[in-house]
């Protein structure tokens, strides 16, 4: 394993139930989504429905855990969603789930079908390691608003992952930078699996697999290593 993710004290004070497990990934073939992929998705929203049999989103536990984590460090938790909590809104809505590109199909459909955050970061556009850490409001964040590449700073106390060359993701896993996001183009990244108590490692493990064994079948003879939970 090449990249050194580390979790300030600061951000293990915060949530002392966080854990992630990573997924390191090289040779790696990328493109279009396609009709495997676009299964897969309407098949998670299907897993979703089933698991939450009748309630939002917002009321599982695991959601409900991200969202008081979010209150802690200042976001408004309704307005700001964790990635997973987002998406499976959209999968319950009559719009359904975007369709992306292969590695991210696959990744949103493990977040959806689990109910866990996932992302998934170009190690070739990764500089240095990856730290999470409680923001100063110093940090640049690169993003596109309005068509235009511009540079946010997050608030102060916001929790980011950033790399040597910035944040790649505001509030925890709220909105990824383009800077890092995987393309058509990517041959290596790292995804990262995140969850809170009450979910239990073992469930998030389970899901770590799932995406391993997906990226093994979209990637034949990718070398994949999954990582403890940390």
């Amino acid at each position: 394993m090449t990249l050194t993710l580390t979790v300030s004290d600061e951000v293990r004070a915060l949530a002392p139930g966080f854990t992630h497990v990573a997924i390191e990934a090289d040779g790696l073939v990328n493109g279009p989504s396609t009709e495997a992929t676009s299964a897969l998705l309407d098949d998670a929203a299907r897993r979703l429905a089933g698991r939450l049999d009748g309630r939002a989103p917002h009321e599982d536990p695991h959601m409900a855990a991200w969202r008081a984590v979010y209150t802690a460090f200042g976001a408004k938790p309704s307005r700001t969603r964790n990635s997973a909590e987002a998406l499976a809104k959209r999968a319950l809505s009559d719009s359904g789930l975007p369709r992306i590109n292969v590695l991210v199909d696959v990744y949103n459909a493990i977040s959806v079908a689990h109910l866990v955050p996932v992302g998934g970061e170009d190690l070739h556009r990764i500089r240095g390691g990856m730290r999470l850490v409680r923001a100063t409001g110093e940090e640049d964040f690169g993003t596109v608003a309005a068509g235009e590449e511009s540079v946010e700073r997050p608030e102060a106390g916001e929790v980011v992952w950033c790399d040597g060359a910035g944040v790649t993701c505001r509030r925890w896993n709220w909105r990824q930078g383009p800077r890092t996001r995987l393309t058509e183009e990517t041959t290596s990244a790292v995804f990262l699996l995140e969850s809170l108590a009450p979910m239990p490692v073992a469930d998030v493990e389970k899901a770590a697999a799932e995406l391993a064994d997906l990226l093994e079948r979209f990637s034949p003879g990718a070398r994949i290593a999954v990582r403890e939970p940390a």
